[in-house]
């Protein structure tokens, strides 16, 4: 079996942000595509589901990563602009978590995460209550 390039495969966000993810503030912004013969930019479009593309930063709060970069970009498809929760630095999940690996231009292996949705993080005893 061959992996075509731009596999998404789907993930839990536990698995990706096994300590949590911290938003950013005001890092959402509408993600733009570039044409080279026009010269211009337009908004981004999913090429798999067609909805609009928003993109935003989060913080990884892994204490294992100690001084690299915790800074992860995250890819919401929605037709409309996804509300951040509010105040600074706020904890938040994706919903539908999906990941693309790919071979970066530095020839390493990279990952683009894509999600359908942001949410605040569960309580613990709303994650009790929905695995019972």
């Amino acid at each position: 079996m061959a992996l075509r390039g731009g596999t998404r495969f789907t993930v839990p966000f536990e698995a990706v942000f096994p300590h949590g993810a911290v938003f950013v503030p005001d890092s959402i912004a509408e993600a733009q595509d570039f044409n080279e013969a026009t010269r211009q930019r337009t908004p981004a479009k999913d090429k798999v589901t067609g909805e609009r593309v928003w993109q935003c930063r989060v913080m990884d709060m892994d204490p294992e990563l100690g001084a690299r970069s915790r800074e992860v970009s995250i890819k919401i498809l929605s037709n409309v602009q996804p509300v951040p929760p509010v105040g600074p630095f706020q904890p938040v999940e994706f919903e539908n978590l999906t990941v693309t690996p790919y071979v970066g231009s530095n020839g390493r292996l990279a990952y683009s995460f894509r999600a359908t949705g942001m949410v605040a993080p569960k309580t613990v005893a709303e994650s009790r209550r929905a695995a019972a």
